[in-house]
Protein backbone atom coordinates (compact mmCIF):
# COMPACT_ATOMS: atom_id res chain seq x y z
CA UNK A 1 0.00 0.00 0.00
CA UNK A 2 3.21 2.64 1.03
CA UNK A 3 4.18 2.08 -2.80
CA UNK A 4 0.95 3.11 -4.87
CA UNK A 5 1.99 7.04 -4.04
CA UNK A 6 5.34 6.39 -5.51
CA UNK A 7 3.90 3.76 -8.48
CA UNK A 8 1.03 6.23 -9.36
CA UNK A 9 3.75 9.25 -9.47
CA UNK A 10 5.88 7.34 -11.79
CA UNK A 11 3.12 6.65 -14.03
CA UNK A 12 1.86 10.13 -14.41
CA UNK A 13 5.49 11.16 -14.76
CA UNK A 14 5.88 8.84 -17.82
CA UNK A 15 3.10 9.71 -19.44
CA UNK A 16 3.80 13.62 -18.96
CA UNK A 17 7.33 12.52 -20.96
CA UNK A 18 5.77 10.86 -23.26
CA UNK A 19 3.04 12.95 -24.26
CA UNK A 20 6.29 15.50 -24.42
CA UNK A 21 7.58 13.15 -27.39
CA UNK A 22 4.97 12.34 -29.36
CA UNK A 23 4.26 16.79 -29.06
CA UNK A 24 7.80 17.35 -30.49
CA UNK A 25 7.25 15.05 -32.93
CA UNK A 26 4.52 16.13 -34.45
CA UNK A 27 5.38 19.93 -33.86
CA UNK A 28 8.83 18.78 -35.88
CA UNK A 29 6.57 17.29 -38.66
CA UNK A 30 4.55 20.77 -38.93
CA UNK A 31 7.37 22.43 -38.41
CA UNK A 32 9.48 20.68 -41.64
CA UNK A 33 5.67 21.41 -43.64
CA UNK A 34 5.32 24.99 -42.95
CA UNK A 35 9.37 25.56 -44.27
CA UNK A 36 9.07 23.26 -47.05
CA UNK A 37 5.20 25.23 -48.29
CA UNK A 38 5.71 28.91 -46.77
CA UNK A 39 7.28 32.30 -47.96
CA UNK A 40 7.69 34.50 -50.39
CA UNK A 41 5.96 32.04 -52.54
CA UNK A 42 3.21 29.39 -51.38
CA UNK A 43 3.51 26.02 -52.64
CA UNK A 44 1.01 23.73 -51.77
CA UNK A 45 1.56 19.63 -50.03
CA UNK A 46 0.79 18.22 -53.54
CA UNK A 47 3.65 20.46 -54.84
CA UNK A 48 5.70 19.82 -52.47
CA UNK A 49 5.02 15.64 -52.69
CA UNK A 50 5.76 16.32 -56.42
CA UNK A 51 8.68 18.59 -56.09
CA UNK A 52 10.54 15.70 -54.03
CA UNK A 53 9.34 13.06 -57.26
CA UNK A 54 10.23 15.58 -59.79
CA UNK A 55 6.80 15.89 -61.08
CA UNK A 56 6.02 19.42 -61.27
CA UNK A 57 6.67 22.47 -63.71
CA UNK A 58 10.56 23.30 -63.56
CA UNK A 59 10.77 26.53 -62.07
CA UNK A 60 9.16 25.35 -59.06
CA UNK A 61 10.82 22.29 -58.73
CA UNK A 62 14.13 23.76 -58.56
CA UNK A 63 12.98 26.02 -55.97
CA UNK A 64 12.14 23.39 -53.64
CA UNK A 65 14.51 20.72 -54.65
CA UNK A 66 17.41 23.38 -54.20
CA UNK A 67 16.34 26.23 -52.37
CA UNK A 68 13.57 24.71 -49.23
CA UNK A 69 14.66 21.37 -48.95
CA UNK A 70 18.63 21.88 -48.35
CA UNK A 71 17.27 25.11 -45.80
CA UNK A 72 14.97 22.91 -43.80
CA UNK A 73 17.52 20.04 -43.45
CA UNK A 74 19.82 22.51 -42.29
CA UNK A 75 17.29 24.24 -39.89
CA UNK A 76 16.52 20.76 -38.35
CA UNK A 77 20.29 20.32 -38.03
CA UNK A 78 21.28 23.85 -36.29
CA UNK A 79 18.45 23.57 -34.60
CA UNK A 80 18.76 20.47 -32.84
CA UNK A 81 22.73 21.19 -32.27
CA UNK A 82 21.65 24.36 -30.92
CA UNK A 83 19.02 23.11 -28.28
CA UNK A 84 21.18 20.41 -27.29
CA UNK A 85 23.90 22.75 -26.74
CA UNK A 86 22.27 24.64 -24.72
CA UNK A 87 20.73 21.88 -22.26
CA UNK A 88 24.25 20.95 -21.93
CA UNK A 89 25.59 24.39 -20.78
CA UNK A 90 22.45 24.37 -17.82
CA UNK A 91 23.04 20.92 -16.74
CA UNK A 92 27.02 21.32 -16.66
CA UNK A 93 26.41 24.85 -14.78
CA UNK A 94 23.47 24.43 -13.23
CA UNK A 95 22.15 27.67 -14.19
CA UNK A 96 18.88 28.11 -16.03
CA UNK A 97 20.26 31.30 -18.00
CA UNK A 98 22.85 29.57 -19.28
CA UNK A 99 22.78 29.66 -23.07
CA UNK A 100 25.94 29.35 -26.40
CA UNK A 101 24.55 33.44 -27.16
CA UNK A 102 23.99 34.44 -23.37
CA UNK A 103 27.49 33.35 -22.23
CA UNK A 104 29.57 34.56 -25.14
CA UNK A 105 30.03 31.16 -27.23
CA UNK A 106 28.61 31.94 -30.33
CA UNK A 107 30.26 35.36 -30.47
CA UNK A 108 33.71 33.74 -30.04
CA UNK A 109 33.24 31.80 -33.03
CA UNK A 110 32.07 34.30 -35.32
CA UNK A 111 35.28 36.52 -34.60
CA UNK A 112 37.83 33.71 -34.85
CA UNK A 113 35.53 32.88 -38.38
CA UNK A 114 35.40 36.84 -39.29
CA UNK A 115 39.76 36.97 -38.22
CA UNK A 116 40.01 33.59 -40.47
CA UNK A 117 38.38 35.50 -43.23
CA UNK A 118 39.76 39.14 -43.03
CA UNK A 119 43.32 37.72 -42.11
CA UNK A 120 43.97 33.93 -43.61
CA UNK A 121 41.73 34.42 -46.55
CA UNK A 122 40.08 31.08 -45.74
CA UNK A 123 36.97 30.21 -47.80
CA UNK A 124 36.62 26.51 -47.19
CA UNK A 125 33.86 24.75 -45.41
CA UNK A 126 36.26 22.61 -42.91
CA UNK A 127 38.33 25.77 -42.68
CA UNK A 128 35.39 27.75 -40.99
CA UNK A 129 34.50 24.82 -38.86
CA UNK A 130 37.83 24.67 -37.17
CA UNK A 131 38.25 28.56 -36.72
CA UNK A 132 34.80 28.46 -35.12
CA UNK A 133 34.86 25.43 -32.44
CA UNK A 134 38.55 27.13 -31.57
CA UNK A 135 36.63 30.11 -30.89
CA UNK A 136 34.18 29.13 -29.09
CA UNK A 137 35.98 27.01 -26.56
CA UNK A 138 38.61 30.19 -25.73
CA UNK A 139 35.29 32.31 -25.14
CA UNK A 140 33.55 29.23 -23.18
CA UNK A 141 36.81 29.05 -20.61
CA UNK A 142 37.52 32.82 -20.71
CA UNK A 143 33.41 32.92 -19.12
CA UNK A 144 33.71 30.77 -17.00
CA UNK A 145 36.88 31.90 -15.43
CA UNK A 146 35.56 35.28 -15.03
CA UNK A 147 31.78 33.96 -13.79
CA UNK A 148 34.26 32.02 -10.80
CA UNK A 149 35.93 35.13 -9.52
CA UNK A 150 34.60 36.07 -6.08
CA UNK A 151 32.80 34.16 -3.46
CA UNK A 152 30.54 30.97 -4.17
CA UNK A 153 31.55 30.54 -7.49
CA UNK A 154 29.98 30.50 -10.69
CA UNK A 155 26.71 31.55 -9.69
CA UNK A 156 23.84 31.91 -11.93
CA UNK A 157 23.73 35.92 -12.56
CA UNK A 158 27.39 36.05 -12.50
CA UNK A 159 28.12 33.74 -15.55
CA UNK A 160 25.25 35.55 -17.36
CA UNK A 161 26.73 39.08 -16.71
CA UNK A 162 30.23 37.84 -17.89
CA UNK A 163 29.16 35.90 -20.97
CA UNK A 164 27.05 38.90 -21.77
CA UNK A 165 29.85 41.32 -21.31
CA UNK A 166 32.42 39.24 -23.40
CA UNK A 167 29.49 38.82 -25.64
CA UNK A 168 29.42 42.79 -26.02
CA UNK A 169 32.51 43.02 -26.26
CA UNK A 170 33.80 40.21 -28.96
CA UNK A 171 30.90 41.42 -31.10
CA UNK A 172 32.58 45.08 -31.40
CA UNK A 173 35.83 43.86 -32.64
CA UNK A 174 33.93 41.56 -35.44
CA UNK A 175 32.38 44.64 -36.07
CA UNK A 176 36.01 46.65 -36.14
CA UNK A 177 37.83 43.63 -38.41
CA UNK A 178 34.29 43.66 -40.85
CA UNK A 179 33.69 47.37 -40.83
CA UNK A 180 37.02 48.53 -42.82
CA UNK A 181 36.57 45.51 -45.47
CA UNK A 182 33.46 45.67 -47.52
CA UNK A 183 34.11 42.46 -49.03
CA UNK A 184 34.16 40.52 -46.08
CA UNK A 185 30.91 42.38 -44.92
CA UNK A 186 29.26 41.96 -47.80
CA UNK A 187 29.99 38.31 -47.63
CA UNK A 188 28.87 38.01 -44.05
CA UNK A 189 26.60 40.89 -43.17
CA UNK A 190 23.57 39.14 -42.96
CA UNK A 191 25.37 36.08 -41.21
CA UNK A 192 25.90 38.44 -38.09
CA UNK A 193 22.45 38.37 -37.69
CA UNK A 194 22.24 34.34 -37.88
CA UNK A 195 19.86 32.57 -40.22
CA UNK A 196 20.05 29.06 -42.09
CA UNK A 197 18.72 30.44 -45.95
CA UNK A 198 22.98 30.10 -46.98
CA UNK A 199 23.46 25.96 -46.42
CA UNK A 200 24.28 23.68 -48.50
CA UNK A 201 24.92 19.94 -49.14
CA UNK A 202 28.34 20.66 -49.54
CA UNK A 203 28.27 23.09 -46.48
CA UNK A 204 26.11 20.52 -44.40
CA UNK A 205 28.33 17.47 -45.42
CA UNK A 206 31.32 18.97 -43.76
CA UNK A 207 29.58 20.04 -40.04
CA UNK A 208 27.83 16.51 -39.78
CA UNK A 209 30.66 14.83 -38.06
CA UNK A 210 30.99 17.08 -35.30
CA UNK A 211 27.44 17.17 -34.83
CA UNK A 212 27.30 13.65 -34.72
CA UNK A 213 29.95 13.44 -32.24
CA UNK A 214 28.40 16.20 -30.14
CA UNK A 215 25.20 14.17 -30.37
CA UNK A 216 26.27 10.94 -29.44
CA UNK A 217 28.92 12.31 -26.43
CA UNK A 218 26.33 15.07 -24.90
CA UNK A 219 23.19 12.01 -24.79
CA UNK A 220 26.05 9.45 -23.15
CA UNK A 221 26.47 12.38 -20.68
CA UNK A 222 23.04 12.56 -19.94
CA UNK A 223 23.52 10.16 -16.61
CA UNK A 224 26.86 12.00 -15.13
CA UNK A 225 24.60 15.13 -15.83
CA UNK A 226 21.96 14.26 -13.61
CA UNK A 227 24.38 13.11 -10.73
CA UNK A 228 26.34 16.73 -10.87
CA UNK A 229 23.03 17.94 -10.35
CA UNK A 230 22.88 16.76 -6.40
CA UNK A 231 26.30 18.41 -5.78
CA UNK A 232 30.00 17.63 -6.67
CA UNK A 233 30.29 15.62 -3.54
CA UNK A 234 27.08 13.52 -4.13
CA UNK A 235 28.57 12.73 -7.32
CA UNK A 236 31.42 11.99 -6.21
CA UNK A 237 30.03 9.18 -3.96
CA UNK A 238 28.07 7.85 -6.56
CA UNK A 239 31.20 7.13 -7.99
CA UNK A 240 31.24 9.55 -10.49
CA UNK A 241 34.17 11.78 -12.13
CA UNK A 242 33.23 15.24 -11.59
CA UNK A 243 35.41 16.59 -13.87
CA UNK A 244 35.79 14.50 -16.60
CA UNK A 245 31.93 14.46 -16.56
CA UNK A 246 31.97 18.79 -17.17
CA UNK A 247 34.49 18.51 -19.63
CA UNK A 248 32.78 16.05 -21.74
CA UNK A 249 29.95 18.01 -21.24
CA UNK A 250 31.14 21.06 -22.53
CA UNK A 251 33.27 19.65 -25.16
CA UNK A 252 30.23 18.33 -26.62
CA UNK A 253 28.60 21.59 -26.32
CA UNK A 254 31.06 23.55 -27.78
CA UNK A 255 31.53 21.52 -30.71
CA UNK A 256 27.83 21.30 -31.66
CA UNK A 257 27.30 25.26 -31.09
CA UNK A 258 30.75 26.00 -32.86
CA UNK A 259 29.91 24.08 -35.94
CA UNK A 260 26.39 25.05 -36.41
CA UNK A 261 27.75 28.86 -35.86
CA UNK A 262 30.37 28.45 -38.38
CA UNK A 263 27.56 27.99 -41.02
CA UNK A 264 24.81 29.46 -39.50
CA UNK A 265 25.84 32.40 -37.98
CA UNK A 266 25.52 33.34 -34.01
CA UNK A 267 22.07 32.65 -33.67
CA UNK A 268 21.00 33.13 -30.20
CA UNK A 269 18.20 32.40 -27.36
CA UNK A 270 17.61 29.28 -29.24
CA UNK A 271 19.52 27.05 -26.07
CA UNK A 272 18.00 28.97 -23.60
CA UNK A 273 14.05 29.01 -24.57
CA UNK A 274 13.98 24.76 -25.55
CA UNK A 275 15.87 23.31 -22.75
CA UNK A 276 13.99 25.46 -19.96
CA UNK A 277 10.48 24.20 -21.70
CA UNK A 278 10.98 20.88 -21.71
CA UNK A 279 12.54 20.81 -18.20
CA UNK A 280 9.06 22.22 -17.17
CA UNK A 281 7.69 19.28 -19.70
CA UNK A 282 9.10 16.79 -18.56
CA UNK A 283 11.20 16.96 -15.03
CA UNK A 284 14.75 16.97 -14.39
CA UNK A 285 16.25 14.23 -15.93
CA UNK A 286 18.77 14.91 -18.19
CA UNK A 287 18.34 11.70 -19.77
CA UNK A 288 14.92 13.17 -21.56
CA UNK A 289 16.14 16.73 -21.68
CA UNK A 290 18.70 16.50 -23.77
CA UNK A 291 17.97 14.50 -26.47
CA UNK A 292 14.30 16.55 -26.25
CA UNK A 293 15.98 19.78 -26.60
CA UNK A 294 17.35 18.92 -30.00
CA UNK A 295 13.80 18.26 -31.23
CA UNK A 296 12.62 21.27 -29.57
CA UNK A 297 15.42 23.13 -30.99
CA UNK A 298 14.90 22.07 -34.75
CA UNK A 299 10.94 23.30 -33.85
CA UNK A 300 11.92 26.44 -32.51
CA UNK A 301 14.27 27.24 -35.02
CA UNK A 302 12.35 25.86 -37.92
CA UNK A 303 9.14 28.12 -37.27
CA UNK A 304 11.30 31.30 -36.62
CA UNK A 305 12.94 30.69 -40.02
CA UNK A 306 9.26 30.64 -41.61
CA UNK A 307 8.20 33.39 -39.33
CA UNK A 308 11.00 35.61 -41.13
CA UNK A 309 9.78 34.65 -44.30
CA UNK A 310 6.36 35.69 -44.24
CA UNK A 311 7.00 38.88 -42.75
CA UNK A 312 9.44 40.01 -44.83
CA UNK A 313 7.77 38.74 -47.72
CA UNK A 314 9.16 39.55 -50.84
CA UNK A 315 12.42 39.12 -48.63
CA UNK A 316 12.99 38.10 -45.40
CA UNK A 317 13.80 38.69 -41.90
CA UNK A 318 16.86 36.05 -40.54
CA UNK A 319 15.78 33.91 -38.16
CA UNK A 320 18.28 35.12 -35.79
CA UNK A 321 16.32 38.50 -35.74
CA UNK A 322 12.97 36.01 -34.57
CA UNK A 323 14.71 33.94 -32.18
CA UNK A 324 16.42 37.23 -30.93
CA UNK A 325 12.65 39.29 -30.52
CA UNK A 326 10.91 35.99 -28.78
CA UNK A 327 14.51 35.30 -26.75
CA UNK A 328 14.36 38.48 -24.86
CA UNK A 329 11.49 37.80 -22.66
CA UNK A 330 12.22 34.63 -22.33
CA UNK A 331 15.16 35.29 -20.30
CA UNK A 332 13.75 38.08 -18.30
CA UNK A 333 10.87 35.30 -17.24
CA UNK A 334 13.53 32.89 -16.52
CA UNK A 335 15.86 35.33 -14.71
CA UNK A 336 12.60 36.34 -12.48
CA UNK A 337 12.02 32.57 -11.96
CA UNK A 338 15.55 31.83 -10.78
CA UNK A 339 15.57 34.34 -8.18
CA UNK A 340 19.36 34.27 -8.44
CA UNK A 341 20.62 37.23 -5.77
CA UNK A 342 24.62 36.75 -6.25
CA UNK A 343 26.54 39.13 -8.04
Amino acid sequence: MSNTPITTSKRGKLKRQSLAVVFCVIALLLGVSASLALGSRQISLDDVIGGLIHDVPENLGETIAQKRIPRTVFGILAGAALGMSGALMQAITRNPLADPGILGVNTGAALFVVVGIAFLGISAPAQYILLALLGSSVSAVFVYAIGSIGGKGATPVKLALAGSATGAALSSLVSAVMLPRAAVMDAFRFWQVGGIGGATWESMRAIIPFLVVGVIVGIFSSPSLNALALGDDVATGLGVRTGRARILGAAAGVMLCGATTALAGPIAFVGLMVPHVIRLAVGVDQRWIIPLSAIGGAVVLLFSDVIGRLLGSPGELEAGIVTAFIGAPTLIAVAARSKAREI
